[in-house]
């Protein structure tokens, strides 16, 4: 019998220390120390401490939230049996007299999660992410809580352990006392904003380095991509970077990031694929989300990197033939962040959801790999293919064909597999998927046949497609080509039950379908539920209405 895989769940501590820009000036005179405090007891992070409420982390600090339960499970042992934990550094900004975490921001938000008995789904992080938390996030909470209560205890179980020593187990009452006299190390950053900033991303990249997407847009952190990759990888809650624009504008973009977070990360997607409800964007509670996010943003408002990055500067042919800087500035309103977002949602919007001129993609055809893998670069190159379908007035050609495009995609599901691991993830594979799917459509507008559509893929050579047709041998023997797992199997029987739109004949997804009337109400059907049938809202609005005889 074969183990069944646990799900990896991170622990969300975002809420714990708040957000601030290193700039930030207080209305009030700051007093300059004499001398700064050396270690951090519990008593200082406890909600009413003085210290706790002047604890800032940086606006551009990366999301508190890529500890597992049992690290920071660890970490609150580690503390109590008085380990070596490496020292928090700190900075108090002479501007507004707050106290910013430049390294130990994790360390020092597990043990205020233990104090404070909030793991990502009580209290602060109830009001921070305006009481949207997401099951995964509960589920790490919980798993966190159970782990922490089974070992060493709670916090209020410790404190109350002193007064009722009698009665307390032997063991308990030991990390209590050493609760008493316990407490982390502080060293101290001197100097301005400037060194401050510095002196952050020189340790962080020493210690666990920063991923370059997440650098990036750490570094582009006030341009209008990355405010909106931030807005919706959280649907418009957590820390809201967008707080200097007016009411309006944000106000906007919180609704914008919801709906476009409702549209491509809903249902929640856990380990495990239960049933024909796939999210189209894979799971939102997940390392990977917000690059991909990033990458889609920067797509569908056709960013290049040197617009945004490191202040260098990309060019655009004028209609005059003349060169224009094309420099994506830092957005001080929040317009250009707003328009991104609505481009975003109508590129979503054609590929999932309700709206009339949605295809309704079914992710399990397009979206997840033979083994229920969800593949962000085929997510991408999806949006890639429709935006290019509409703009070359295709989409009735391939609704016509859309069936049996759908069918050799099933068919030859390894063959995502296969250029994803040739090129690798997220961008560097979406050209090839863009077009696998080019060579599909026009293959099969010419009418060729399985084999043939093969063999136009393999001789592809720019960009080369290496796919291969896999054997059932190949099946019995590879190790990457294996189909017995949960996920695979239930995605199979989520393909084979899935209902088929009765115009174009392939499969629909639960949250992208219409009604349609069998007869239209002006050739006398009627409202009856037998003249009614399940469709695709673009073959319902758009490729039906297209073929309907002019009068």
């Amino acid at each position: 019998m074969t183990g069944v895989a646990v799900p990896k769940y991170m622990v969300n501590l975002d809420a714990l220390i708040p957000r601030e820009d290193f700039e930030a000036v207080s209305p009030d005179v700051i007093t300059q120390p004499s001398g700064l405090m050396a270690n951090l007891g519990v008593g200082d992070i406890n909600p009413d401490s003085l210290m706790y409420n002047v604890l800032r982390k940086p606006d551009f600090q990366r999301e508190t939230a890529n500890w597992t339960p049992d690290k920071v499970a660890a970490l609150v042992r580690s503390f109590l049996e008085g380990d070596l934990i490496p020292a928090i550094i700190l900075w108090r900004s002479p501007k507004s007299g707050n106290i910013f975490v430049i390294d130990g921001a994790h360390r020092l938000s597990a043990l205020i999660a233990w104090v404070h008995d909030d793991y990502g789904d009580k209290h602060r992080s109830l009001r921070f992410f305006d009481g949207i938390i997401p099951e995964e996030q509960k589920k790490a909470a919980t798993m966190t809580r159970d782990l922490i209560g089974g070992t060493v205890g709670t916090f209020a179980e410790l404190k109350l352990a002193l007064r009722n020593a009698d009665t307390t187990p032997r063991d308990r009452l030991r990390l209590a006392r050493n609760l008493s006299a316990f407490a982390l190390q502080l060293q101290w950053v001197n100097g301005e904003a400037e060194k401050a900033e510095s002196s952050f991303f020189r340790i962080n990249q020493q210690a666990t380095p920063i991923d370059p997407t997440e650098l990036d847009m750490i570094k582009a952190r006030r341009k209008p991509n990355a405010l909106a990759a931030r807005a919706f990888i959280r649907a418009g809650t957590g820390h809201k970077y967008w707080s200097s624009f007016n009411n309006d504008a944000q106000v906007e973009i919180e609704g914008l990031a919801k709906d476009v977070y409702d549209l491509i990360f809903k249902p929640t997607l856990d380990l495990s694929i239960r049933s024909a409800d796939l999210p189209v964007a894979g799971k939102g509670y997940s390392s990977d989300s917000l690059k991909m996010v990033f990458e889609l943003v920067n797509f569908v408002n056709r960013l290049q990197p040197e617009m945004w990055r490191d202040g260098s500067v990309a060019k655009k042919r004028s209609a005059g033939d003349r060169e224009q800087d094309r420099t994506l500035s830092d957005d001080l309103e929040g317009v250009t962040t707003i328009s991104f977002m609505r481009s975003v949602k109508r590129a979503a919007g054609k590929i999932a959801g309700n709206s009339p001129d949605s295809l309704g993609l079914h992710p399990a055809v397009y979206f997840y790999s033979a083994t229920g893998r969800f593949q962000p670069a085929a997510f991408l190159a999806a949006v890639a293919f429709t935006q290019e379908l509409i703009e070359k007035r295709q989409l009735m050609k391939f609704t016509a064909l859309r069936m049996q495009f759908e069918e050799f995609l099933i068919k030859h599901k390894n063959f995502l597999n296969q250029i994803v691991q040739a090129y690798g993830s997220l961008q560097r594979s979406v050209p090839s998927i863009l077009e696998f799917y080019r060579i599909l459509l026009d293959s099969l507008v010419d009418e060729k046949g399985e084999v043939e559509i093969i063999a136009r893929l393999q001789k592809n050579s720019t960009p080369r497609l290496p796919v291969k047709v896999i054997t059932e041998e190949d099946r019995k023997h590879g190790r990457n080509f294996s189909s017995d797992t949960k996920n695979a199997v239930a995605l199979k029987a989520t393909l084979e039950n899935s209902p088929k739109c009765p115009i174009c004949q392939a499969r629909l997804h639960l949250r992208s379908m219409t009604v349609d009337h069998k007869i239209r109400k002006e050739d006398g059907g009627t409202n009856d539920s037998r003249n009614a049938q399940l469709t695709h809202p673009y073959c319902n609005s758009g490729y039906k209405e297209s073929r309907r005889p002019s009068r």
